[in-house]
Order: structure tokens, then C-alpha cells, then sequence
């Protein structure tokens, strides 16, 4: 049982991490492998639009033809049991790098072969308002919004504040365990 994280969190050491991480140590005291992939110290290129139309071969062929390291996050996404997207929330809403995967991977679920090994296959999002706190819910709804429209079985959007993170780390670990069970019971697709 493997469970991918993917952060869209510069600081590994921030109020976004530690509510990722409560869902790791959750997820990993129930027995899952969790992958933790932090966007923003890798390579993904927004999306360019690569043909007339505005769209590309993502369209027609559920791939991108930007070489960066997008491609290798999707494998793992396709070979893992679950999904765990954590993203601070700027402005209401996910962070740049975060925005800058999830347009493409959206693209790339617009055909039916790009959403071989995401079609239903459970996911989480946990977006984290820093400052006063606002945003967290509505950073919620995009991710949501996205990830429902890639294909994913989304479980669970939870969101999370600065002034209430230390009350969510419990929550939060439970989440995991809990998905890390749910993901064990989805039967394949």
C-alpha cells in the first residue's frame, strides 16, 4: 500500500508540512509507504498552451510534451493507492506551483488515456491559511474542483488554519489512517 503526498509547500518545515506530515504519520502507523514530492524543488513549467486551439497533444493523447519533471510526478501518481495534495493557500488559493501542476495534469486527464491510473483513485487535499487565517476554504473548493474534474475519488478536502493547526494535527492523523484504509478497500480499476 503506497500513498503519494505532494506538497506544494516551499517550507518543509512549515504550518502546510507539519498538516501534511500529521497525515503521513497517520498513513504510515496504519502500514501505507507515503512518497512525499515538495513541487517547488522541482522543475514544472506552466502550461503553454502548445498549439493553436490552446490546447496540445494533452487533449488528444493525455500527455505533455513540456519536458520537465511533471511527467515523472504522474507516474508516481498512477502507481501509487492514493493521493494526498497539500497546498498553503495564497490568496484563497493554491499556491503557484501547486496551480502550475494541477492546469497541466488537468489537460492531460482532458483525454481518456491521460487518466489511466487516476480514474478513481482516491485522493485528499489539505490547504493551509497562514496569516489570518482566511482562505483555507476556499482553497479547498479549487482543489477540490480540479481534482474532481481530473478523474480522482475524492474523499476528503480538509482545511486548516493558523490559528487552529495545532487542533487539526490529531484530526489530521486520523485522516490518514483512515485513508490509508480507504485506499486499501477500493477495489481496482
Amino acid at each position: 500500500m503506497k500513498i503519494v503526498m505532494i506538497s506544494g509547500s516551499r517550507n518543509t518545515q512549515g504550518q502546510t508540512a507539519r498538516a501534511a506530515g500529521a497525515l503521513v504519520d497517520g498513513a504510515m502507523n496504519a502500514g501505507c509507504a507515503v512518497e512525499q514530492i515538495f513541487l517547488p524543488a522541482l522543475v514544472i513549467e506552466r502550461c503553454v498552451q502548445c498549439e493553436d486551439s490552446g490546447w496540445g497533444i494533452c487533449r488528444r493523447e493525455g500527455v505533455c510534451i513540456l519536458e520537465d519533471d511533471f511527467a515523472a510526478i504522474v507516474s508516481k501518481i498512477r502507481e501509487a493507492d492514493a493521493v494526498v495534495f497539500a497546498t498553503p493557500s495564497y490568496y484563497g488559493d493554491l499556491s503557484e506551483c501547486m496551480r502550475a501542476f494541477l492546469d497541466r495534469l488537468r489537460r492531460v486527464c482532458a483525454a481518456a488515456e491521460g487518466r489511466i491510473g487516476i480514474q478513481d483513485k482516491p485522493a485528499m487535499g489539505v490547504c493551509v491559511a497562514g496569516g489570518g487565517g482566511g482562505g483555507s476554504l476556499t482553497c479547498c473548493v479549487s482543489l477540490d474542483k480540479v481534482l474532481n474534474g481530473c478523474g480522482f475519488d475524492v474523499l476528503d478536502m480538509v482545511p486548516v488554519k493558523r490559528q487552529n493547526l495545532k487542533a487539526k494535527l490529531n484530526n489530521l492523523r486520523l485522516n490518514g489512517a483512515w485513508l490509508a484504509t480507504a485506499a486499501k478497500m477500493k477495489p481496482a480499476s
